[in-house]
């Protein structure tokens, strides 16, 4: 974001190569301390407010490693329970930030720590990128084919603006390719609810488990399978896809629809959340009921070939999720073995 801010702000709060910049207060404590390496030099960018900058020694501390440690479990709950706050902000103060314990290996086996590390999240970082490219394209294709209906038509024409054939749509009140139908969501499957309550995460279990955050938490029990659309009832509304074994809070609903449907439904939910959010009056309501569901729209009788793309934009996605999942994974049990010397790097 732009700011403004004094020459001494500038001097004392640029960011440099080499520094380690990390969350100091936030609205929970396990959203402070969270931190970042900055691999390069800006010339017009200054820390923002809450967060605090670290400048290592390096001849006693690399950044990158620095970076590394402050991820481990080990500080991040250092940092919990150090944290001051009365239940609408907590905040880490000076002392606990310059008190940080921090295991000291030499200043060359700290290189190849923070290397490996920064190779990592490096990977991880080129994952999420491509993942939104992903589902910006499938966004992009499903307002091209079913929105503004410029499919390629047999010839490979934009079908609607080269004259398609096309018929007015009651349910829609608008015209639609001819030989399209319209299906509502309670038409192509069942709408289930999650049957588990907010405490039935045990944050160590093999299964995801689906609230109304936009992340999920893990559990021990699945209670559902399949290429799934998942829309939380309340809190933000989020939509979301996956596709294995699952289970859900109580205010989620569960959409398993037949594969073809699967990233149509997706995005055409998405949409329908959307004007959810916006209400007709511009205020956001505060739950969302199953008859919303149900009237959620998608096509049928569209050429195959468009569900099929789609889909397998939306299936890459799934996949590069799971490469980023086993990335953190190796590197957050990785991460205490380097730092305990009970393996080394090369």
């Amino acid at each position: 974001m732009e700011a403004t801010a004094s020459d001494k702000e500038i001097e004392a709060l640029s960011i440099k190569k080499g520094q380690v910049a990390f969350t100091k207060d936030s609205e929970t404590r396990d959203d402070i301390g969270i931190p970042t390496y900055i691999a390069d030099d800006f010339d017009d960018v200054v820390l923002g407010y809450h967060n605090a900058l670290i400048t290592p020694d390096e001849r006693k501390l690399n950044g990158k490693y620095l970076n590394a440690f402050m991820h481990s479990s080990y500080i991040q709950k250092y940092f919990e329970n150090n944290a001051s706050g009365s239940g609408q902000r907590y905040t880490l103060s000076n002392d606990t930030v310059n008190s940080i314990p921090i295991l000291l290996p030499t200043i060359k086996e700290q290189e190849k720590i923070g290397n490996l590390f920064s190779f990592i999240d490096r990977k991880i970082a080129l994952n999420k990128k491509m993942n939104q490219k992903l589902e910006a394209m499938a966004k992009r294709l499903y307002d091209y084919w079913f929105v503004q209906y410029d499919f390629p038509d047999k010839n490979g024409h934009p079908y609607k603006t080269t004259g398609g054939p096309m018929t007015y749509n009651p349910t829609l009140k608008r015209e639609i390719p001819a030989g399209w139908e319209v299906k509502k969501c309670s038409e192509i499957c069942r709408i289930l609810t999650g049957k588990e309550d907010a405490n039935f995460a045990s944050g160590n279990g093999k299964f995801k488990f689906f609230t109304c955050s936009s992340e999920p938490s893990l559990c021990d029990k699945a209670a559902f399978e399949g290429h799934a659309v998942l829309i939380a009832g309340n809190g933000d509304f989020n939509v979301k896809h996956y596709s294995g074994k699952f289970n859900a809070y109580q205010r989620t609903y569960v959409l398993i629809p037949p594969d073809k449907y699967y990233a149509m439904l997706y995005i055409a939910a998405l949409e329908r959340i959307d004007s959810f959010k916006s209400g007709s009056n511009g205020s956001i309501v505060k739950f969302i009921t199953k008859g919303d569901v149900e009237n959620i729209c998608v096509f049928d009788g569209a050429p195959a070939i468009l569900y099929s793309v789609i889909n397998n934009l939306i299936f890459q996605y799934e996949k590069i999720s799971l490469e980023i999942e086993k990335l953190s994974f190796f590197r957050n049990k990785l991460l205490p073995l380097l730092m305990n010397g009970q393996v080394t790097v090369a």
